[in-house]
């Protein structure tokens, strides 16, 4: 599945007009659905909408982007579509949705959890473009990011644009883990070689998607989002995603708790409690206690005959679902010796404990008897590989946090694969693709020269390495400081390249953050 699609732009919107009194060093929070409408309207602007969201799709002082559309008399909102548990969110997991007409738009509301999972061309037939907004949970197997999936692939067959709108991972943007999911354990609950928690944003994995898919696709980023944020530091109330995820405790369980299908070891209490027959609730408290896992705390409590343990959320920063999870399923067949689900030889003969897991060494770890540690010995390398991988399909950087330089354009916080410093001329220096293209240029690289292009419009910025004269449209520029090559990557003056690409530049001292406005 890795495969790349050649000569595909992928456009994130960045965007302009913030006012000047509003530090990076807070930022303030915008969703995508609110950057879209407030900055960037003409994405949309007399077009045939369709929209794929649900009832978490709202803005930030919960009223829903069906009635902003709806009311906005420069769109047509031409047709909705629903995800698992129907676009109300009341439907089972599982549960078969039907398509319908809107009772008071009278619009036609495709199930995407019904009849298909992907649209059809009949389907997408009315609209000029396609939107995204849905609250995701930050694990691969909830299915949100897979009505994504599906819809790009089909948005890309049948011509349509995509828009995503973005929105948070509540779980924040740097806990990853668990295996990466096989080619051959491919199916809707795991639509991507992503481990179990991907610690991306729904914007991300739309970018993440499109390296093998190819559609028209454009992400509209959060303003005032960084890496490090958890749901609780955007200030947004949770919205219920479906039935079983009510609040963030249900988020933060999900991976914790859900992981033993087929096994008989279960979740119960919406997330926040695992456990089965034959575990010794008071020994299994101990093990998971014992091992060390950050920010949770296991309370032994026995639900009917079935034995098991309450999660006790302590520090919602530190704590590692995922990882908890399977420490629990571990501990679990210590315990019980449960009997592993196992595929057989065909597609059709995966079991969805593979499925879930994304692999079936998982299965035959648990078989071993294998500690968790030594399963997270067995994946790291490929972990590894992974945040290699994703670190080109980020959006979002850090901001104020203590030792990191923080740079953002138009208050949305730049990811960078190499840390922005100050060099010895006293000068930051900053990964020149990564800012040019957040301020619209285009970047090339001569191996001969070692030499630079920022092309932007008209304007055509060439720099040297180790060389203090830059070139601005043919014309000689003097460097107070030099580019160089750190980390694999050429480092450029931020202040040089962001002000000749028509860019104000302004240096918050106290927080380390580096403030571009257009």
């Amino acid at each position: 599945m890795r495969r790349l699609v050649a000569g595909l732009t992928v456009l994130v919107v960045l965007l302009a007009g913030l006012p000047s009194s509003v530090s990076a060093a807070i930022p303030r929070f915008k969703l995508g659905n609110e950057v879209l409408f407030e900055r960037y309207p003409h994405l949309i602007e007399g077009k045939r909408v369709g929209l794929i969201t649900n009832q978490s799709g709202v803005n930030s002082q919960g009223v829903s982007t069906i009635d902003v559309l709806a009311n906005d008399p420069s769109v047509v909102l031409a047709a909705l579509y629903g995800p698992e548990h129907g676009i109300d969110g009341q439907a089972k997991a599982g549960a078969y949705v039907e398509s319908y007409t809107h009772p008071t738009l009278g619009i036609p509301v495709y199930s995407l959890y019904g009849a298909t999972r992907m649209p059809t061309e009949d389907m997408l037939r009315d609209i000029d473009v396609l939107l995204f907004d849905i609250q995701d949970i930050g694990a691969r197997t909830y299915t949100y990011i897979s009505t994504l999936n599906y819809a790009m692939k089909a948005a890309a067959q049948y011509g349509k644009p995509v828009i995503v709108l973005d929105r948070p991972n509540p779980l924040g943007g740097e806990i990853v883990e668990a295996p990466v999911l096989e080619d051959a354990f491919e199916t809707f609950v795991g639509v991507d070689n992503l481990p179990m928690a991907h610690g991306m944003t729904v914007g991300e994995l739309a970018k993440f998607f499109n390296r093998e898919i190819g559609v028209d696709l454009t992400v509209v980023p959060m303003e005032g989002y960084t890496r490090d944020m958890i749901y609780q530091d955007t200030g947004l109330e949770w919205v219920q995603t479906s039935p079983n995820i009510p609040d963030i405790d249900s988020v933060f369980g999900y991976m914790a708790t859900g992981l033993g299908e087929g096994t008989g070891i279960r979740q119960a209490d919406k997330f926040k409690w695992i456990g089965g027959k034959g575990i010794d609730s008071v020994r299994f408290a101990e093990l998971l206690n014992g091992a060390g896992l950050p920010g949770v705390k296991y309370i032994p409590e026995d639900i009917g005959s079935e034995g098991g343990v309450r999660l006790q959320i302590t520090d919602y920063r530190t704590f590692n679902p995922a990882k908890s999870g399977f420490y629990a399923l571990a501990f679990a067949r210590q315990l019980t010796g449960f009997k592993v689900p196992k595929s057989g030889s065909t597609p059709a003969s995966v079991v969805m404990f593979d499925k879930i897991m994304g692999t079936d060494r998982v299965g035959k770890w648990l078989e071993q008897s294998l500690a968790p540690q030594e399963m997270e010995s067995l994946y790291a390398h490929e972990l590894e590989d992974f945040k290699r991988e994703r670190k080109q399909y980020l959006i979002y950087g850090y901001a104020g946090k203590p030792g990191h330089i923080g740079v953002t354009v138009d208050n949305v916080v730049i990811f960078f694969d190499s840390e922005p410093y100050i060099d010895e001329n006293n000068r930051t220096m900053v990964p020149v693709r990564a800012i040019s293209e957040a301020l619209g240029a285009v970047v090339g690289w001569d191996e001969a020269t070692r030499t630079v292009t920022i092309a932007k419009d008209a304007l055509e910025i060439t720099l040297t390495i180790g060389s203090s004269t830059a070139k601005v449209n043919g014309v000689e520029r003097w460097m107070d400081t030099v580019p160089v090559i750190r980390n694999d990557r050429t480092m450029v003056p931020v202040r040089f390249v962001s002000s000749f690409l028509g860019a104000n530049v302004d240096w918050d001292q106290d927080n380390l953050i580096v403030e571009i406005t257009r």
